[in-house]
């Protein structure tokens, strides 16, 4: 191409496209009017000839009726319907209008300008009070009252097309889930499509049935996911099987048989893989383990229970209860060598004393400091969790991905270049879109987001906590004790306790049980006594932090 000056820029358009000004470039000198141009086509699947088809015919139209071209506005894969705020260059020729460098706006047809008649009146209005109108180069519109009615009239047929395409689809997606039909999306594990419909798949079936009959029997899901990938079993996605692998899977009711689509619910609509009795069984025990508290049902809730060890035997020390003579019944932590007569001298510990020694231990570390490193590791491990654990992210790319095609496939049909393999490429994308949302809204039901600022504001209220709350005490301890190891000495005892945080080292000191609670903060001491708790107790990691956080938040709603 022959490098020639315009008077305007003609950057923003293909070499192609520029060869129009090149062969003839009259209207860009000549003309009683001065005009900008708005060309715009929907789909990056369309040919780029169609802004060059358009650019040809409205230069044609000002050539013929005597305007001169003195800018030109292009979008290129943007919609009219939708995404009026995100057509750039559309944007910035209402705003270039106040500039009062044009008086008209060419487009090919009204329908590039806007489908919806919102959109475009608020945007003429816009431009009628900059001197400023729209006409069409192909659209015979006159300027008297007729053509108003036939402009209104052309416009309301563009946002009805679009309108009428998605009522059609959405019938169609109905019509197909009122047959219990697969509306596309991900198959669930144990199922396959044959000729549309939802089938048995031999192959994978008995994998729900042995998960189903594992967790109706005890098994955890951490056991059930290392015996299936033991056994070289693959979700429906082919990958390993992990904690949330199971959350969907035994809440779904479609293995008893149930067809679900949006507000269709149809029992029997697809061939069950387990019974009734089966599903409602492990129904039972998710309740359960949902209301279940961590310690199970004991009347008395020794808060330290898994985290308390004896420092003369390594041996943990476990809650036991006695009466005495006049009926008082005494709760304390034993050791469990002596308890089975192994020869550990270790004295037993009084339940109240020992939980609120270390629960005002580990209250004296809530510091700024700490508080913002507890809601980082926490924040870090849930946005963890929801990428390793969840499909959330895999479904939300999906998601984005099937809108663009729809996006372009729709506009490519707007402009006209309509068939019936377009159609029904529409029609499977916008079946796959909703299946996608609905298994987001599924996977959502089984999230609980962290949000940083509800944990600083929650863990704030353990500055000054009231150390005789018991319910105070538990959470302190849940959440900042890993493990407490305690030695009998002469005139007390001598306590190491190791955090949940890198940050708080092992704290030791020395406390004789006859002090009162007040005054056992100025006869700690820290030293570098060896904590003998088993090494996979020290430190349990962010994991176990994050684990702790969401439950006591979510048990303790109201405190925020």
């Amino acid at each position: 191409m022959r490098s020639r000056k315009f008077p305007l820029d003609l950057s923003m358009l293909t070499p192609e496209e520029q060869q129009q000004f090149i062969d003839d470039s009259s209207t860009l000198y000549q003309g009683d009017i001065d005009v900008s141009l708005y060309l715009r086509f929907s789909s990056e699947r369309q040919k780029e000839q169609s802004i060059e088809g358009q650019l040809r015919d409205c230069v044609s139209y000002c050539k013929r009726v005597g305007y001169r071209i003195v800018a030109i506005y292009v979008d290129r894969a943007t919609t009219a319907h939708k995404d009026v705020q995100k057509r750039v260059h559309f944007q910035k020729m209402i705003s270039d209008s106040a500039k009062k460098l044009w008086a008209r706006i060419i487009v090919w047809k009204l329908d590039r300008f806007s489908r919806n008649r919102e959109d475009s009146a608020i945007y003429k209005m816009r431009l009628r009070r900059n001197g400023v109108k729209v006409e069409s180069a192909t659209e015979n519109i006159s300027q008297n009252p007729e053509g108003i009615i036939l402009e209104a009239v052309l416009e309301g047929i563009a946002e009805y097309y679009s309108a009428d395409l998605s009522q059609k689809i959405t019938r169609g997606m109905r019509e197909t889930a009122l047959k219990c039909h697969s509306v596309g999306g991900q198959i669930p594990l144990g199922y396959k499509i044959e000729d549309h419909r939802i089938v048995v798949d031999p192959n994978t079936a008995h994998i729900v049935q042995e998960a189903f009959q594992l967790y109706a029997n005890g098994e955890s899901v951490a056991g059930i996911c290392r015996l299936f990938n033991s056994k070289g079993y693959h979700t429906s996605r082919g990958g390993k099987f992990g904690r949330n692998s199971f959350k969907s899977m035994f809440r779904n009711e479609r293995y008893i048989g149930v067809y679900k689509y949006i507000d269709i619910r149809n029992e029997g609509g697809v061939p069950a893989i387990i019974s009734k009795e089966l599903f409602e069984a492990v129904q039972h025990r998710l309740s359960k383990n949902a209301e279940a508290p961590a310690r199970g049902k004991a009347k008395v809730e020794y808060l330290l229970s898994g985290k308390l060890f004896c420092g003369h035997c390594g041996a943990p020390m476990n809650g036991e209860s006695g009466t005495s003579k006049t009926g008082k019944i005494y709760n304390y932590y034993t050791c469990y060598t002596r308890k089975k007569g192994g020869g550990c001298d270790k004295k037993p510990l009084k339940k109240e004393w020992i939980e609120t020694v270390v629960a005002k231990s580990a209250a004296e570390l809530m510091t700024d400091e700490v508080i913002d490193e507890l809601a980082d590791m926490a924040i870090s491990q849930s946005d963890k969790d929801l990428k390793e654990n969840t499909r959330i992210p895999e479904l939300t790319v999906q998601k984005k991905d099937v809108e663009q095609a729809i996006n372009n496939i729709t506009k490519a049909i707007e402009k006209g270049v309509a068939s019936d393999t377009l159609l029904n490429r529409l029609t499977e994308l916008e079946q796959e879109k909703k299946m996608i949302i609905s298994q987001l809204i599924e996977e959502e039901k089984y999230i609980y987001r962290l949000d940083r600022d509800q944990i600083i504001f929650w863990l704030s209220q353990f500055k000054g906590g009231d150390i005789s709350d018991e319910n105070f005490l538990r959470r302190i301890i849940d959440l900042m004790i890993n493990s407490v190891t305690v030695w009998d000495e002469p005139d007390g005892y001598r306590i190491t306790t190791a955090y949940n945080l890198f940050s708080c080292k092992n704290k030791t000191f020395r406390i004789n049980p006859s002090e009162k609670m007040f005054e056992l903060e100025s006869s700690w001491i820290t030293t570098p006594i060896l904590n003998k708790a088993p090494e996979n107790i020290i430190f349990s990691g962010a994991l176990l932090l994050c684990d702790i956080l969401r439950n006591l938040i979510q048990a303790d709603k109201k405190s925020y």
